[in-house]
């Protein structure tokens, strides 16, 4: 049946999904003064965790701060809905230390949903997006209902639902997370237009009832006495309401699922999606790591209402049947009640080396995509992306130049980069180790380096940016003292010297040479340093770092220079790499595909040797 039309209204950006990349591309675009919708297919669901109920991890607590420096609601969000909290990586250098937030997942939806409602300027719309088209006057997007809405810009922030299905066992059916509804026919009229889609999986394990899980055969896991918040606004520190739990698969359980591994849709070839290389499912662990005589799972809480808990490290595609005979082959889980079980998910996505570094598609002028349609994996990294479309979505409309985050300046920088230029074979996830430049891009100074862009796009306020201000002065003032306070020697002090294992003083000393010695902390010298001002944890921590790495960070900001030199070197966009003397043919063809802006792009380019590179910066020199 022919469903009629009707007009449903004007929008400068109209954003497509509720999830977490949904979220902060409506917030922004709405923030910096344009007009935005936002639908969903479900109202009830808007910020949902269909995975584990956290925010934050290793590298993602970056991205975190990140997002809270460029104006971002993520960190709000988790520091008002947390359970438990713990910084991650302690035992290793501030690089890799990350933030990760055990999060109550029903109060951080409902904190969204609010978020999203009052945003001024920002209408939420519950429906079925089916078709989107392009016109003379803009994109033209009709719902399931008939409605049809005008919008300058589109952002594509669809998830999982964009042709789901879901797998458990030999049964498959189409769904979105956690039962919604999917996204069929968008799919189909993205395919029809020519936006390259591909199919790609995640998976989620079951969530079981707490009095069924035998605690005492678990170790406890408690978050850290000393709370810190992901966002540079929270005032209110959160506090740890719950402990989580660690336990461990054994033999039996490897018994049991080999046993089945032929009714694993995954290894039966039923799902042709690619699945997460750094969070595979419990079955796919067994498999490609059968040396292993256990591996290791957490139980973690979903929310302080609820007797659902979840289990970190045991997705699982096999028969619910199955599922039941393996999780109670652990002592903890032998009578286990499972009140949701486990699943896969596939569905469509973009190969993002059909996007621009603003996200926006090269082939479709004011559409954008953002989160897992970019095929990333993971909250944190689809709020990231969400918040760079939104705001270039927002400045293309008002005709300002947008913006382009280089991977010197930050985790945000680094994944979008890593996305467009190198694209992805499996779900993208961020990790430290991405990063050439991890020591300068720590979680602790996101705000150094991101909250006076923030500020200028006119989403940090005037009352965060002078606080930004006074901790960032504070910051140099006290590196510069310690640096011109010298400090003789005396017997307290060298005692303490000598019970850290490192040589007494004999002479006078700088304040920062004493901190730049690996058995000492800026907080051990407070007690000898009389002239010490008054200082955050957050400050502290930021003198102590950039005291004792100075050397490290002074060779990693010449690298970026270096980097940011390429950079500058902008590409044609008309040039035709075929008729470049010199270049190799998969260069070439690389280059004709990816369309780098700049050489310092082109350099990254998988296929593109330093040779290629070489010529192309002679070919443009002439």
């Amino acid at each position: 049946m022919q469903i009629k039309r009707y007009f449903a209204g004007s929008y400068d950006v109209a954003v497509i999904g509720g999830g977490h990349a949904g979220i902060e591309a409506a917030l922004a675009a709405a923030r910096l003064g344009v007009s935005a919708i936002m639908f969903t297919i479900t109202a009830d669901w808007i910020g949902n965790m269909p995975c584990n109920p956290s925010i934050g991890g290793t590298a993602k607590g970056h991205l975190v701060r990140e997002i809270d420096a460029l104006g971002g609601e993520m960190g709000k969000a988790a520091d008002k809905t947390t359970l438990q909290s713990r910084m991650l990586n302690l035992g290793k250098g501030p690089a890799v230390h990350s933030l990760r937030a055990q999060i109550d997942r029903r109060a951080y939806s409902e904190y969204m949903k609010h978020a999203v409602e009052l945003q001024k300027g920002l209408d939420v719309k519950q429906c079925e997006i089916v078709t989107v088209e392009k016109q003379t006057d803009g994109w033209h997007l009709v719902s399931n209902l008939g409605a049809e809405f005008i919008s300058k810009a589109v952002i594509l922030a669809t998830g999982t639902f964009l042709g789901g299905r879901i797998y458990v066992g030999e049964v498959n059916f189409e769904s979105g997370p956690d039962g919604a509804f999917p996204s069929n026919r968008l799919a189909e009229c993205l395919k029809q237009i020519g936006v390259p889609l591909r199919r790609f999986k995640t998976g989620t394990p079951a969530r079981v009832l707490r009095d069924s899980i035998d605690f005492s055969e678990l170790e406890v896991q408690p978050g850290d006495e000393k709370v810190v918040p992901f966002s540079y606004q929270t005032k209110n520190i959160p506090e740890n309401k719950v402990v989580c739990h660690i336990g461990y698969t054994n033999d039996d359980t490897k018994e049991v699922i080999l046993s089945n591994i032929d009714r694993s849709p995954l290894y039966a070839g039923e799902i042709e999606g690619v699945g997460p290389r750094y969070c595979p499912s419990i079955e796919d662990k067994i498999v490609r790591f059968s040396d292993k005589k256990r591996h290791q799972f957490f139980v973690e809480p979903c929310g302080e209402n609820t007797e659902e808990m979840y289990l970190q490290g045991m997705s699982s595609s096999l028969p619910e049947e199955v599922q039941v005979q393996f999780y109670k082959t652990i002592p903890s889980l032998k009578n286990v009640k499972i009140i949701r079980n486990a699943y896969a998910i596939e569905y469509d996505c973009i190969d993002p080396s059909a996007l621009k570094a603003t996200l926006e598609m090269k082939a479709f002028e004011g559409l954008y995509g953002a989160g897992q349609f970019n095929g990333s994996s993971g909250y944190e990294e689809a709020a990231a992306q969400g918040l760079i479309a939104g705001i270039n979505a927002a400045l293309k409309v008002q005709g300002k130049e947008q913006l382009v985050l280089s991977r010197a300046s930050s985790y945000i920088g680094t994944l979008i980069d890593d996305l467009v230029t190198k694209g992805c074979a499996d779900p993208y996830r961020m990790m430290t180790s991405r990063s050439e430049y991890r020591l300068v891009l720590r979680q602790d100074n996101a705000d150094e380096r991101l909250m006076p862009i923030g500020y200028k796009l006119g989403l940090i306020s005037q009352e965060i940016f002078d606080e930004f201000t006074l901790r960032t002065q504070q910051k140099t003032d006290e590196i510069e003292r310690l640096n011109s306070t010298f400090m003789g020697p005396n017997d307290e002090l060298n005692r303490l010297l000598e019970e850290r294992g490192t040589a007494p003083m004999t002479t006078g000393m700088r304040l920062a040479d004493l901190v730049k010695r690996p058995q000492l902390s800026y907080k051990d010298l407070a007690p000898f340093d009389k002239e010490r001002p008054v200082l955050s944890d957050a400050v502290a921590e930021k003198v102590e770092t950039e005291i004792k790495y100075e050397g490290y960070i002074t060779r990693q900001q010449a690298q970026i220079n270096e980097m940011l030199r390429l950079e500058n070197k902008l590409i044609p966009v008309d040039i035709d790499y075929n008729k470049i003397t010199g270049l190799r043919l998969e260069a070439a063809e690389k280059l004709n595909k990816i369309r780098p802006a700049n050489i310092g792009q082109a350099s990254r380019i998988s296929g593109v040797s330093p040779a290629d590179v070489t010529v192309l910066l002679i070919y443009l020199s002439k």
